[in-house]
């Protein structure tokens, strides 16, 4: 499983020139399923994210979490996170998750942020969105399931 996080002071994500999700301050994540993912792997990439101190505190350090900062969740699924660009021009989607199970996966993180009492918006799987975000930094991380 892949994530590109990234701070942001808003964003949001429109389907069919319709808004389907917006935030203010808060994280714009990017998510990526691979063929081989579990919920238990989607539990502790949630924690990670969620963990994360990327916030400045009132001395301008990188000290606060999601949390502190009273921040918002704008989940995005996107399976070209699995690319493969080592052979040719054209990428490989091979890796990706099949889109019933990654689909799965990607409502199982929405509702368990939910549950942990974070706003959550999101994108629409599977659909042509236009994702619009102001990173605030910029502050981008790349989290990867095989680097935890």
């Amino acid at each position: 499983m892949r994530f590109v996080i990234q701070r942001v002071s808003e964003a949001s994500v429109t389907v069919n020139g319709q808004i389907t999700g917006k935030i203010s301050r808060g994280f714009l994540v990017l998510i990526g399923v691979c063929d081989t993912d579990t919920k238990e792997i989607a539990d502790k990439m949630i924690r990670k994210m969620l963990g994360l101190r990327i916030f400045e505190d009132a001395d301008g350090k990188t000290n606060l979490s999601l949390d502190a900062v009273s921040g918002a969740l704008l989940l995005v699924s996107q399976f070209t996170l699995y690319a493969d660009c080592r052979k040719g021009n054209r990428p490989s989607f091979i890796r990706a998750g099949a889109p019933d199970a990654a689909n799965e996966l990607y409502e199982y993180m929405i509702q368990s942020c939910r549950e942990q009492g974070y706003e959550v918006q999101t994108g629409e799987f599977g659909a042509d969105m236009k994702v619009q975000l102001l990173n605030d930094g910029p502050f981008t991380i790349l989290l990867d399931s095989e680097d935890l």
